[in-house]
């Protein structure tokens, strides 16, 4: 049998059922099947592959121009700030375990030592992250398993979870699904009795993309029982399917992890989680039943919920797409514990609930047993391009990066780089955005202990019942008497070239508005150094002040 007449088992799959597919036949021994290695194996090559990731490498403009996502330029800041100097989760305080700030460490070190801003060091930092995963998505898989169609999405796949991420290109979420997707992938052929190649890197990847986030757990929770499953239903006994090291890996990696943070950072345990669980948790959250019908978790629960049947009963689509679609549930299941709605909460599920989508459609047209491999670019590629239209048509890309130069945030880098570039502005306010990626923009450092007022947002989200605007110092928590007691103390000590002050302080209105500059005002600190500063520019919410000596 020649080439382009070959007939090939193509599926292993479903508890030994197996389907019948036309595909490019190779020999066992060519070194690109056994290996993996290249990304385009048959069905015309790479002048066949080009065409197949054309629609996603449209995206590669949007995750360069600016602006950068505001949570990822927050993190870098404060990476940045902690190796200037700043101790961490004792004057640097946020709810963020630590390995995400251990990881902007690249990219601060590499913008502290060279040219590139930091900004851009991290741009270049995910893109590397996101070829490596690649990489080894394309080195787990058994190509010779894979269906023309199914191989040519599955190969492009890995760019469409680096590049379509628009926006929140960079958040937690975002390096989640890209390093989550090797594993997804070495787990399909774990479940089918294989070791993959490469199977300890895309391990101790996985463990450190799902240690960012605890609600991360949900996704290999389920992709474990998955394989469990599976693995027994096959084998009959617990012996070998538990003598599979990767679970082993993971719970050893997280174990260390959890052990090593009160060590290493004893201020975390003992001072930010009692923050977290006293302010932060309960901040803005929604009901289940809001999460669920957040702008874009319902779509994607829509567009998931019929693949997932599709992939549990219809014989062919076993194999990777089943742990797909149990690597989507886990996601949605940790979009929903974080009970805020928030479009990059939801990212690694629209991610997984379009590959899964694409799969079944790709196991679909794999069923032309006589399809011409002319043909399989082409239908691989309508089917990427279906995806990257979904992220075009829900996110936030292209029209953030269309509109930055009459945005808040091109805006106030403007002020801030021309009132104190390079030096400690103070700002009091209680968002992300625009202040970051602002700050990052006009190579400014924030003075604030914490990314915003957070805090002190969470300390009077209600009116006081004597009718105050302020509490007295005496009637403080400790938690608010910190905010309060260290921004006039840092102030006061190092007075910044700018102060930004937000009109908006997010605080209910209790006779009258809350002001920053009313309440910080109180400390004798905090009046006696500000007595020296003046309003300098105003832009849209937010007041500049400078000083004026």
């Amino acid at each position: 049998m020649d080439d382009n007449g070959g007939w090939r088992l193509a599926w292993l799959r479903g508890g030994g059922h197996a389907g019948r597919v036309k595909t490019t036949a190779y020999p066992a021994s060519a070194p690109e099947a056994a290996a993996g290695a290249s990304p385009v194996e048959g069905a015309g090559g790479w002048r066949g592959f080009w065409p197949v990731v054309l629609p996603v490498l449209l995206f590669l403009p949007m995750v360069l121009a600016p602006p950068v996502n505001h949570d990822v330029a927050a993190v870098l800041a404060f990476a940045q700030r902690w190796l200037g100097g700043e101790k961490l989760y004792s004057e640097l305080i946020d709810v963020n375990p630590p390995l995400i700030f251990i990881l902007n460490l690249l990219p601060a070190g590499i913008a502290a030592l060279t040219p590139l801003d930091g900004v851009s060091a991290l741009r270049l930092c995910v893109l590397a992250f996101g070829g490596f995963a690649w990489f080894l998505a394309l080195r787990t898989r058994w190509r010779e398993a894979e269906g023309a169609v199914e191989r040519a999405v599955l190969d492009v796949l890995p760019v469409l979870f680096l590049l379509g991420a628009g926006y929140d290109f960079g958040q937690r979420e975002h390096l989640m699904a890209v390093g989550a997707l090797p594993y997804v992938l070495c787990a399909a052929q774990r479940a089918e009795g294989r070791r993959p190649r490469n199977w300890l890197t895309v391990s101790i990847l996985a463990a450190m993309v799902f240690a960012l986030k605890p609600h991360f757990l949900a996704v290999p929770a389920l992709v474990e029982i998955g394989v469990l499953g599976t693995r027994l239903r096959a084998a009959g006994t617990w012996g070998q399917t538990l003598r599979d090291p990767v679970p082993w890996v993971l719970a050893a990696i997280w174990g260390f992890y959890l052990a090593s943070v009160p060590l290493i950072f004893p201020d975390y345990a003992g001072v930010v989680l009692p923050l977290v669980w006293d302010f932060y948790v309960g901040l803005g959250g929604l009901s289940a039943w809001q999460v669920l019908l957040a702008p874009r978790m319902l779509p994607a629960v829509l567009l998931l919920a019929p693949f997932v049947g599709v992939a549990v009963f219809w014989r062919i689509a076993r194999g990777a797409p089943r742990i797909v679609a149990l690597a989507a549930i886990g996601a949605a299941a940790a979009a929903m514990a974080q009970h805020k709605g928030w479009s990059y909460h939801i990212l690694p599920l629209e991610f997984f609930a379009c590959a899964l989508a694409v799969l079944v459609g790709a196991c679909w047209l794999d069923r032309d047993w006589e399809q011409a491999p002319v043909a399989v670019p082409r239908r691989a590629r309508r089917l990427i391009a279906s995806c990257a239209m979904y992220f075009i048509v829900n996110g936030e890309a292209p029209w953030k990066q269309l509109n930055y130069a009459a945005s808040e945030v091109a805006g106030l880098a403007q002020l801030m780089e021309r009132e104190a570039t390079g030096e400690r502005v103070l700002v009091l306010s209680p968002g992300i955005y625009p202040i970051y990626p602002a700050v990052n923009y006009a190579d400014v450092v924030n003075t604030l202990r914490t990314m915003n007022m957070w805090l002190l947002q969470a300390a009077n989200d209600t009116c006081l019942p004597d009718g105050k605007r302020y509490r007295d110092v005496w009637e403080m928590g400790r938690a608010e008497f910190f905010v309060y007691r260290t921004v006039a103390e840092d102030f006061a000590r190092a007075p910044p070239a700018v102060v930004v002050v937000d009109r908006q302080p997010g605080i209910p209105w209790c006779g009258e508005e809350f002001s920053f500059i009313g309440y910080f005002g109180r400390h004798p600190l905090f009046a006696e150094v500000w007595s020296h500063y003046q309003l300098t520019a105003e832009r849209g919410r937010y007041l500049v002040f400078t000083r004026k000596d």
